[in-house]
């Protein structure tokens, strides 16, 4: 009124800035300037490893782990000389939609249909795309996944923050942000970037029963630790009306395979895989067939690879233990260790020689932390890097992570 502007071009200019990350609606508490724009990627929080100063802080496997692509690439090619997939042709190979299928029934996944996308990050995108509206509200892991936690904004939706602990999501704040509006969780079932948490038995008892109170909120569970940990599977899905198990094969067999294998409820996956063909069509069959030859042959000795990774992670967690310095890691390749001064010990950590992710990448309220990735270092590391985290952080007591 005291700029004589009409309401509908003030709506309309709030739903452009919304649209573009710049501000956030918060429903009945208004909205507000967000903190930086959603194009800002939270990967640009990094720390750059000068020549001399041990890395670990990618997040990335151990390339030693992962199986040669020579032969599943060279089938994939004669498979495709001998069939080449034309225009038309079913988006998902049966063998490997069988083979998924059969997978995820086995850990205890309601029956459902498969899509293939191209890794966990475009599967969750195009899920919450199906269901949800810029300015809806996300329940997401605090901290999480640094890459969600740029998409979740990017998609003009709204991040509600849920702190977890060892075993995944606490049920309290759980119920709290669906309580709040939130319409869509999304959760990682174990190997949790960063903390390594990972949901057991009675943990997933207690969430199905909040998720059973609220069953309109989409579920999205990220198994993308599948084939590197060896803890099982303990699926919320079905809890709700409508939910996904999205399942990257990028730790296991290397991120340059840009394949995850999807199921959920009938609306969703062909809501997903509707929306897909409008877009790529599919994920090209030559990947497909790779990983299919790679599931075949064994090529990824699942156990070993865990016990690799698990013997690195427990030895640094007990060497901090024995320093006074309690850290997180209960499965996968990370360790989250909470500490005062987030700026300070990157810092001093850096001059000891050792390069860790600062926990600003992962964090949204939960308080400052470093995450370090044990896939670089050697049985004989542990030590030296556990003294250097001595030297700079001193005792440091952990619990929950809020």
């Amino acid at each position: 009124m005291e700029l004589g502007v009409n309401p509908n071009t003030v709506a309309a200019a709030y739903r452009s800035l919304r649209e573009r990350g710049v501000v956030e609606t918060a429903g009945r508490r208004g909205t507000r300037v967000r903190e930086r724009p959603a194009s800002t990627q939270r990967e640009l929080i990094r720390v750059e490893a000068p020549e001399g100063v041990r890395d670990v802080s990618t997040g990335n496997p151990d390339p030693s782990l992962l199986p040669p692509l020579g032969d599943a690439l060279a089938a994939a090619a004669a498979r495709s000389a001998e069939r080449p997939v034309l225009y038309g042709a079913p988006a998902v190979d049966t063998e490997l939609e069988r083979l998924a299928r059969a997978a995820f029934t086995e850990e205890g996944v309601p029956d459902g249909p498969v899509a293939v996308t191209s890794g966990a990050l475009d599967a969750i995108e195009r899920v919450l795309s199906a269901h949800l509206r810029p300015g809806d509200a996300v329940a997401v892991e605090d901290p999480g996944w640094g890459s969600l936690l740029d998409l979740v904004p990017a998609l003009g939706l709204r991040p509600v923050p849920v702190a977890l602990d060892d075993d995944g999501p606490l049920p309290e704040d759980t119920e709290r942000a669906l309580r709040q509006g939130a319409r869509a969780l999304i959760v990682t079932d174990r190997a949790q970037n960063p903390t390594g948490a990972a949901i057991g038995r009675a943990r997933a008892r207690e969430l199905r029963a909040v998720l059973a109170g609220h069953p309109d909120v989409l579920l999205v569970e990220d198994d993308h630790g599948h084939g590197i940990v060896d803890l099982p599977l303990r699926p919320l899905a079905g809890a709700t009306d409508h939910w996904v198990v999205v399942r990257s094969v990028a730790k296991a067999y290397g991120p340059d395979l840009r394949l995850a294998v999807v199921t959920g409820d009938e609306v969703t996956v062909d809501r997903v895989r509707g929306r897909q063909r409008l877009g790529p069509g599919w994920v090209s069959h030559v990947l497909q067939d790779a990983v299919l030859h790679l599931w075949r042959s064994g090529a990824v000795d699942a156990p070993a690879v865990a016990a690799s990774y698990g013997r690195r992670r427990d030895a640094l967690v007990a060497a901090l233990r024995e320093r006074g310095i309690a850290a997180h890691g209960r499965s996968g390749m990370n360790v989250w260790l909470p500490v005062p001064d987030e700026a300070a010990t990157v810092a001093r950590l850096l001059h000891a020689g050792w390069a860790v992710a600062p926990g600003a990448r992962f964090r949204l309220a939960s308080p400052p932390a470093v995450r370090l990735t044990v896939s670089p270092l050697a049985m004989e590391e542990i030590g030296p890097v556990a003294d250097a985290l001595a030297s700079v952080t001193g005792p440091v007591s952990a619990g929950r992570y809020d």
